[in-house]
């Protein structure tokens, strides 16, 4: 198949009626149910770290059921909070982490944690995808979030060359214009995990096979 040049406006538009009927990504989600400030996302994020949306989901809303703010969540003890998050992927290391989080943003913020990535990222557990989604969902801020989604899906298009999702992240900033810095993330994780998935990708009913390269496919549905 001849391939048209990859123009980004188009497969973000054709691939937004194309992810409708599937889940939404666990932050977002939890941002539309009103779990929307800085604190609520970071905690969030850190529960999700090697961790499926649909467990991040319903630990996230438990955990917040019973703390919501970072004076609420210093009021709980380790074992308590550990057993709230235990679905979770090393969640002895989270409950920690999110303590510690608590404690800080209570002491040294008045309890408001700030939309500033240097801060976001001087939290043990914090690292850049965590940062960027926090700021951009939370905070309306124009970060890069790149995930395993995001960088398999965007190598696959033959959009940006790059080894590892750090690079990717910095590929993008380059080329990816700004007004889809946030939205590369709300779209391209339900896509990467329903459609173009890490094996046998749906290509035959992708929205945007005339101008996916396919880097790296070999088999297909």
């Amino acid at each position: 198949m001849d391939k048209r040049p990859f123009d980004i406006d188009l497969a973000f538009e054709r691939i937004e009626p194309a992810i409708r009927p599937w889940p939404k990504a666990a932050l977002f989600q939890l941002a539309e149910e009103g779990f929307a400030s800085a604190f609520e996302q970071l905690v969030a994020c850190i529960i999700s770290i090697r961790t499926y949306d649909e467990v991040t989901l319903p630990v996230s809303r438990a955990l917040f059921a019973r703390a919501r703010t970072p004076a609420a969540m210093n009021e709980l003890h380790y074992e308590e909070l550990d057993g709230l998050i235990s679905a979770s992927t090393f969640h002895e290391r989270k409950a920690s982490q999110i303590l510690a989080i608590a404690r800080r943003v209570a002491e040294e913020f008045q309890g408001n944690l700030p939309c500033d990535r240097e801060v976001l990222l001087s939290f043990a557990g914090v690292g850049p995808k965590c940062a960027n989604l926090v700021l951009g969902i939370a905070c309306g801020e124009p970060f890069i979030s790149v995930d395993v989604h995001v960088h398999r899906v965007t190598q696959r298009w033959g959009y940006v060359h790059a080894s590892t999702p750090e690079k990717t992240l910095v590929a993008l900033e380059a080329q990816l214009p700004r007004r889809y810095w946030i939205e590369i993330n709300r779209l391209l994780v339900p896509f990467g995990k329903h459609i173009c998935t890490g094996n046998l990708p749906h290509c035959s009913t992708c929205p945007v096979l005339d101008m996916c390269r396919q880097v790296g496919v070999e088999a297909h549905r």
